[in-house]
């Protein structure tokens, strides 16, 4: 049996990743297995062999990395090729984890990561390739399928829901104001913009909220701002950059396709913006962009610790022999009290598939019930002490990395 395993990160980053990785190089080394290996830049660096042992690894360094965001060891959206089409790619993977004796690798991503563990996972069992794969799940925004939520998602809440009340205190700053637009991420789901609410929730956030998962009637939007501004005299709108009309045509989209055929998304705000504009409203823009998903110095400590143990229980699950599946996180309430237990799921029922905010979180307007804060507020409990230096956070760096 190979005893090293190898560990790689893909999509996009998010505030937590890392402590996954955390999990796993610390989990190894506490059960005494072989050699930890990092892929740099994911499956794409695996494919150059970009690969670097960090089993040695010293505490303070680890102690970075886990409350570090970002992805540590660099990411990748590489489309991997099918099998049948491609057979050479699979074969230089194969080969690679060969050389370096890897008895499983741990893949830390969202949907289409999931995806090229199922393709590895299933080409290393048709071709009796003595390695397992194991998924561990990140993304900001919340829609992987098969588990109650993802590492990442309580801490890009925690920023929005805080950037949202700050938003709102500085808005009611004058007795008249403008209409400020606020364009979060979430291509296909609302679960990022949902959690504003939590603002409201706590005295002050958005007056509207606006997710993918309702189609977008403009002419609605502008008598809602209406209505809201003919009573506060400003409006506070939280809105999502994925948001389509009836037709299913994005509101405002850069025009462009990713590696997975996926739009690219951008602009959702400074074009309702410009529409509000034209009714002679005065209104503001604001994307948030990348700040949501690498807010380090605001991480919900639930987040952090479900990421590392996410990464722990990947190891246990390869020391189970379990392999083409992912971890999932299993939420319930004891008495109240929010309570985790871990699982693995099929790898299959995960890749590519989404999952959307349900129905019973959105009202018949297509505003939010405050039932979703049950969901959304333990994800986003504690605090993380982070080390600073010259007043601000001090993060782990690797030096295979170009910052």
């Amino acid at each position: 049996m190979r005893n090293n395993i190898l560990y790689a990160q893909s999509g996009g980053p998010t505030a937590v990743i890392n402590a996954s990785a955390y999990g796993v190089i610390a989990e190894a080394k506490k059960l005494g297995l072989g050699k930890v290996y990092a892929g740099i830049n994911g499956i794409e660096g695996i494919l150059n062999e970009n690969i670097v042992e960090v089993t040695n690894l010293s505490e303070e360094q680890l102690n970075l990395l886990k409350n570090t965001p970002g992805t540590a060891f660099g990411s990748c959206r590489y489309h991997l090729p099918d099998a049948e089409k491609s057979p050479e790619v699979y074969q230089k993977i194969a080969e690679t984890f060969s050389k370096y004796e890897i008895g499983c690798f741990f893949y830390n991503g969202g949907n289409d990561s999931m995806d090229t563990c199922s393709k590895i996972a299933h080409y290393f069992a048709d071709n009796n390739i003595d390695c397992q794969v194991i998924g561990i799940p990140k993304t900001i925004d919340n829609d992987l399928d098969q588990t109650h939520h993802c590492p990442g998602y309580g801490s890009a809440a925690k920023f929005i829901a805080t950037v949202m009340h700050e938003m709102a205190l500085d808005t009611a700053s004058y007795t008249k104001g403008k209409v400020t637009v606020v364009e979060i991420m979430g291509r296909d789901t609302g679960w990022l913009t949902a959690a504003s609410i939590v603002a409201s929730h706590n005295g002050a956030g958005p007056d509207l909220v606006y997710l993918p998962e309702r189609s977008f009637d403009t002419e609605q939007f502008i008598e809602d701002v209406a209505n809201i501004y003919k009573t506060k005299h400003r409006c506070l709108v939280a809105v999502a950059e994925g948001i389509k009309d009836k037709d299913g045509n994005y509101i405002a989209t850069y025009g462009t396709m990713d590696n997975f055929n996926h739009v690219q998304m951008g602009g959702t705000a400074y074009r309702l913006a410009k529409i509000l504009e034209h009714h002679n409203f005065k209104t503001r823009a604001v994307e948030i962009n990348l700040p949501q998903r690498c807010g380090g110095h605001i991480l919900s400590k639930t987040d952090r610790n479900e990421a590392i143990q996410s990464g722990r229980y990947a190891v246990k699950q390869w020391q189970k022999g379990k392999t083409c599946c992912m971890v999932a996180i299993k939420a319930t309430s004891d008495n109240g009290k929010y309570k985790v237990s871990y699982t693995a799921v099929p790898i299959e029922k995960v890749a590519n598939a989404v999952k959307y905010v349900p129905d019973q979180y959105i009202l018949p307007n297509g505003q939010l019930d405050n039932k979703l804060l049950d969901y959304i507020l333990p994800l986003m409990e504690g605090t993380v002490t982070q080390k600073y230096i010259n007043g601000t956070p001090h993060y782990f760096k690797l030096d295979k990395i170009k910052y």
